[in-house]
């Protein structure tokens, strides 16, 4: 194979969430997210992912009746609120051209429903932009990221009410206001397809304060005010930004056949469409025919107002994100082996080596992902997570992580090609360039870093930042464009 041919503006970067780094919770007037009352669960098995998204009005009542960090991990994060000046310095020593991260939106408005934004908040974020701007380190910005007031979770038991629309849009149009001088590009919605596998991180929807036997009919109805909210923030950023754009979120679940049994390749079919359903609002404008038959099928009756549809067709996004981690398999055998992945549990694919936590690496898998949703959309893409969570090893101010480096090695040769093919891909940010909290297992242990932050699953640590060998690989990537990555060959 040829030298890699990025194009000359690549985004080279990486991916944080405020939620898994700032810490800070109770500072500068923030108030509470969801994300705070999610408690460590050390003794659940990586298989069992609903326990981890699991919560209760009594666990959330513990939570905010507790006024320490030690069981809820997302409140201290890797406190990036004090040490944002160095890492995104280190960040800059990488090189890098670009660092999505996101704004919590209980340090603007602390219970969703204030009039007008908390100027701490403003004064924080305004300063690492400044920061970033300094640094010629441009931000992707996602508005919600898993981090949706407390408030409106319990009060309107989150995006299952059509008012939080209104309550988003306000957050959003002074995130524009504010940043939007800093700002170009900004994703409304972090996988905004995670509302049906947990709905309490991503919109707030406690299952005991749903109407009973319709906790599936509200996850959907809670998404569909998450597009319609969407829409109408990128119709305002469109009006005051014209120059900056908005995109889309998804989370790519490759999927394949485990056989070529007709029953598997159905079986395979139908998720996949599935996955796409959640990217075609938001990308073409319009709920699929097939999407529409789902819901008729499974009795599933939305509250859509006949607005909706015209704000969903005149507002779509200017490019698509998605995040990578792995691919999966479907198989009508109801016994074949099961293994965890990004939130959902697949068919484990025999072709395929597994993580310290059993995600199954696939960097073809990403390639595939590429071309086909390149051919089905003819937008620009960005990788805006992608990364594999290990039990590093650190010794005397070192970390030898020659895994990582193989895994990110061989992922960024798959988007060469698939660039070599014919796809747009614009930019890739890494998930997460410094230890953070696990989005799912609120672990430290299960570290994604080209930094490794010295803290461990019960907030003991220094919080001192230390530079992984990925750290170089990483910067000699970026410095040569991608060219690095075939020196070798």
């Amino acid at each position: 194979m040829s030298k890699a041919k990025f194009p000359a503006n690549f985004l080279w970067g990486g991916a944080i969430a405020a939620n898994q780094v700032e810490g800070a919770w109770n500072t500068g007037d923030k108030g509470l997210s969801v994300a705070d009352v999610i408690s460590y669960k050390p003794n659940v098995s990586n298989k069992d992912y609903a326990k981890h998204a699991a919560i209760s009005l009594e666990a959330i009542k513990e939570a905010m009746a507790e006024t320490g960090t030690k069981n809820y991990p997302k409140r201290r994060g890797i406190d990036f609120y004090h040490h944002y000046e160095e890492d995104l310095n280190l960040f800059a020593e990488m090189g890098f051209k670009t660092l999505r991260l996101s704004i919590a939106w209980t340090r603007l408005f602390p219970t969703g429903e204030e009039l007008e934004p908390n100027e701490k908040g403003i004064k924080f974020y305004t300063n690492v932009f400044k920061k970033m701007q300094e640094l010629g380190i441009e931000p992707i910005v996602t508005l919600s990221h898993y981090e949706m007031p407390l408030n409106l979770s319990l009060k309107y038991n989150g995006w299952v009410s059509r008012r939080v629309i209104a309550d988003f849009v306000r957050f959003s149009n002074a995130c524009f206001e504010y940043f939007g001088d800093y700002v170009k590009y900004w994703l409304s919605f972090n996988e905004i397809d995670s509302v049906t596998r947990h709905p309490f991180t991503s919109a707030g929807i406690i299952p005991e304060c749903c109407a009973p036997g319709k906790e599936i009919q509200e996850n959907y109805q809670a998404l569909h005010h998450q597009f319609v909210a969407s829409a109408l923030a990128t119709k305002n950023l469109h009006e005051k930004y014209p120059k900056s754009q908005m995109g889309c979120m998804l989370t790519k679940l490759t999927t394949y056949p485990l056989t070529c049994n007709p029953q598997d390749v159905e079986l395979a079919l139908k998720k996949n469409l599935h996955n796409y359903f959640f990217s075609d609002v938001q990308v073409k404008g319009a709920y699929p025919e097939l999407m529409k038959q789902y819901f008729k099928n499974n009795n599933i009756e939305l509250q859509i107002e006949d607005s909706d549809y015209d704000i969903l067709r005149e507002n779509t996004v200017d490019f698509l994100t998605f995040s990578y981690y792995m691919s999966t398999t479907a198989s009508n055998d109801e016994n074949a082996e099961r293994t965890p992945g990004n939130t959902v549990l697949g068919v484990k694919n025999p072709y395929l080596p597994s993580t310290d936590w059993g995600w199954q690496i696939d960097p073809e898998g990403l390639k595939i992902s590429l071309l086909e949703l390149y051919d089905r959309y003819q937008v620009p893409l960005m990788v805006v997570e992608n990364g594999m969570g290990a039990l590093d090893k650190f010794e005397n101010g070192k970390v030898h992580d020659d895994y990582r480096i193989k895994y990110f090695k061989e992922h960024l040769k798959q988007m060469n090609a698939a660039i070599k093919e014919g796809v747009n891909l614009i930019g890739y940010t890494s998930w997460g360039p410094i230890d953070l909290v696990s989005a799912g297992t609120s672990q430290m242990t299960k570290r994604y870093g080209f930094i490794y932050v010295d803290a461990d699953d019960e907030g003991n640590g220094t919080y001192a930042r230390y530079k992984k060998d990925s750290f170089y690989w990483y910067q000699k990537v970026i410095a040569t464009n991608g060219e690095a990555l075939f020196e070798e060959e």
